[in-house]
């Protein structure tokens, strides 16, 4: 296999769970966490383990494990075993989180919920 289809499939792959992360809602705010831009970057080792750069809207938000059950269920459960084998999240602080991180769709999905963004 060339390393351009090694890349185009990589970046398949990466696209895959970027979609299966909108599953995963933050508990709060009742929007998922790739529209409120808490996403910051996704990388899959030779070994199937996904690791996920992620920050939350607060350095103090106590809702990390909810985050990560989701995430386990958004990623490694499905009829076929899921995306990956196992994943983890890398929690990141900086770049610090800001209203700009959010997508189009999240400021629409907030706007639904009486967020003035």
């Amino acid at each position: 296999m060339s390393e351009t289809s090694n890349d185009t499939s990589n970046d398949t792959r990466i696209a895959d769970i970027e979609e299966a992360m909108k599953d995963v809602v933050d508990p709060e705010l009742g929007i998922n966490v790739v529209d409120l831009g808490l996403v910051y970057g996704i990388h899959v080792d030779e070994g199937n383990v996904a690791t996920l750069d992620m920050t939350l809207t607060s350095a103090a938000c106590p809702l990390t494990d909810v985050i990560e059950d989701q995430t386990r269920e958004a990623l490694t459960k499905g009829p076929d075993g899921g995306l990956v084998d196992d994943f983890r999240i890398n929690w990141v602080w900086i770049p610090p989180w800001g209203p700009d991180k959010i997508t189009d769709e999240g400021r629409e999905q907030l706007r639904s919920l009486g967020f003035n963004v």
